[in-house]
């Protein structure tokens, strides 16, 4: 099990990291790969990653899939090295900042931490989805959304305020 792989790591286990290095090593590389488009940038965004695995190790949350954290790790290590080329492209052109390069940068950002988010809300207790979808989704007010589902008005701003909470958490872990 991964969680099980997260806690032998964060426990100083080598044969646990080896075998994560194993397992996630050209998983990672084509993930990078395909959003970087550069062997070279790809190839040092997972070597980074499995070193900020093992030196951040004791941060490890063991609740969590190994393979979330680290690709985690890696996408956060990928924006960096992007913005370091980006920055470097710049001081050698000696030109403005190329609005190209910073779009691309928020766009994959933006696009990967929707996904994230999507992909928790779906993971939501069925009422606090539904709720949340008719709040932020369609547009309802906790009042009409009250009403359509024979619910106190307070029970949706708590509804709301766990799935908010759930995200903001999430959110942190996303970008550790």
């Amino acid at each position: 099990m991964e969680t099980d792989l997260s806690g032998a790591i964060k426990n100083d286990d080598l044969n646990a990291f080896n075998d994560a290095y194993s397992r996630y090593h050209s998983r990672l590389y084509s993930f990078i790969l395909f959003k970087t488009q550069c062997d070279f940038t790809a190839k040092e965004v997972v070597q980074l990653s499995f070193i900020r695995l093992w030196e951040k190790r004791s941060a490890l949350d063991e609740s969590l899939d190994l393979d979330i954290q680290l690709f985690g790790m890696a996408k956060q290590i990928m924006l960096a090295e992007l913005r370091k080329e980006a920055r470097r492209l710049r001081h050698n052109e000696q030109a403005n900042p190329s609005p190209l390069a910073e779009s691309l940068i928020k766009a994959v950002e933006n696009r990967d931490l929707l996904k994230h988010f999507e992909k928790e809300i779906e993971n939501l207790p069925k009422m606090r989805k539904l709720v949340y979808d008719l709040s932020r989704r369609q547009g309802f007010s906790h009042q009409e959304i009250a009403e359509l589902l024979s619910i106190s008005p307070k029970t949706v701003e708590n509804h709301i305020g766990k799935v908010l909470s759930a995200l903001k958490q999430y959110m942190l872990l996303f970008f550790l």
